[in-house]
């Protein structure tokens, strides 16, 4: 029997037998759909990540009370007993880094109530920021302008919106100069931020930021602050207006010499190592639980296999009777497991894609589908049919001639 041969069998087998197929192909799909679709995940928000930080800027570096990504309970109550940053720590950066392109300013993100005439709008990104946080942020305008110095000085209560408040609170209209409570706050709107959509669920759209000034006389002068800096340029010029920094703060904080900083000192590879640790771990353990559906699989497929060896108990006899050599029966058996199982990972790798984009089009999750995962993916299925039918093969091929011929259900 040839290739071609083998294969059409197993597909007639698997037509022939509708039901059995899908439940001895059900472990192999749910694995490979769960390893294509977080494969496709991560590397979809890898890509998102890598996109929004690097947009940021490879030159850009972040000084904070405690690090913007908290990985562990220390971390938080480490971070609990730090001493705030405030607009005085922000003005002595802004004197003192002589290797610092621009340094800006901003409130941590909290989460606001906009309201114009009768329509309001819950959960709002409230940030106050300093004028050169607009490009640090990487924030385009389609109309008005950005927050500026004079907005600082005066404490103006002015604002830019995202395109969800303009959409949500007043449809059709023009925003600039329009008049909106921010937290029971007037602000007139000076600009229109670009559309970005949304991404995990979560619309980056629905935001305001006013001057930083005016934040902290709303929310509370003592709340701590982000500071935001632009280096010279990448590589050493970085790593040196990070250290003039370092050495600002630490001074300032009255560190003692020896003893790790007071505070969270970071640039866009920190953010990525971060990331990229989380999503590694993720990854790992998502891919573990992956293998134990294709193990089950494996297992269901032998147990089949071992089925149809018994149901073809004759014919192995017949074939053996007309000159099939030992080798011919155990590679028929082994092109029958290995197709079934690839049959699964094909269904898998597509229901895998189609879940993944599902949830994209659902909640804005990033997904991306890398050609190598699609290969993995039929390569590790083809792999569990031959694994798992070595055994069964293996049976039928040692069936003597005569006692198969003799063998009746």
């Amino acid at each position: 029997m040839n290739i071609a041969e083998a294969i059409r069998i197993a597909l007639l087998s698997l037509w022939a037998n509708k039901l059995r197929s899908v439940l001895t192909l059900l472990g192999v799909v749910i694995g490979v759909a769960a390893v294509i679709a977080v494969v496709t995940f991560v590397n979809g928000i890898n890509g998102y990540v890598a996109e929004k930080i690097f947009r940021l800027g490879a030159d850009v570096f972040i000084v904070s009370k405690v690090t913007p990504v908290i990985t562990s309970i220390d971390q938080l109550l480490e971070g609990a007993k730090r001493k705030e940053f405030t607009m005085d720590d922000y003005q002595a950066l802004l004197e003192a880094c002589t290797r610092c392109k621009e340094v800006g300013a901003s409130t941590f993100n909290s989460s606001g109530h906009v309201k114009y005439n009768d329509q309001s709008s819950s959960d709002t990104w409230v940030r106050g920021i300093t004028p050169s946080m607009g490009p640090l942020l990487d924030i385009d305008l389609v109309e008005g302008r950005m927050v500026n110095d004079a907005d600082l000085r005066n404490n103006s209560h002015v604002a830019v919106i995202g395109n969800d408040i303009l959409e949500n609170l007043m449809p059709g209209l023009d925003p600039l100069g329009k008049e909106v409570r921010i937290d029971g706050e007037v602000y007139t709107v000076i600009g229109l931020g670009k559309k970005e959509g949304k991404t995990l669920g979560q619309s980056r759209d629905n935001y305001v930021l006013i001057p930083i000034t005016s934040s902290l006389r709303q929310y509370g002068m003592h709340s701590s602050i982000r500071i935001s800096a632009k280096a010279l340029g990448v590589g050493s010029q970085l790593e040196s207006a990070m250290d003039q920094a370092r050495a600002v703060y630490r001074s300032r904080r009255h560190d003692i010499p020896g003893q790790p900083d007071s505070f969270a000192i970071e640039d866009n590879a920190s953010f990525l190592g971060i990331w990229s640790s989380i999503s590694g771990s993720f990854f790992i353990a998502m891919i573990a639980i992956a293998a134990i559906a294709l193990i089950v699989g494996g297992i269901v497929i032998m147990n089949i296999m071992l089925v149809s060896v018994t149901e073809r108990t004759r014919e192995i006899g017949i074939r053996k009777a007309l000159g099939a050599r030992r080798v011919d029966v155990l590679r028929q058996f082994l092109l029958e497991s290995s197709t079934l199982a690839l049959v699964g990972g094909i269904l898998g790798i597509l229901l895998g894609i189609a879940f993944a984009k599902t949830v994209t089009l659902l909640i804005g999750m990033p997904s991306s589908i890398p050609l190598w995962a699609i290969a993995a993916g039929l390569v590790v299925s083809a792999s569990v049919g031959i694994f798992f039918g070595v055994y069964p093969a293996k049976r039928a091929a040692s069936l003597d001639p005569i006692a198969a011929l003799r063998f009746e259900l």
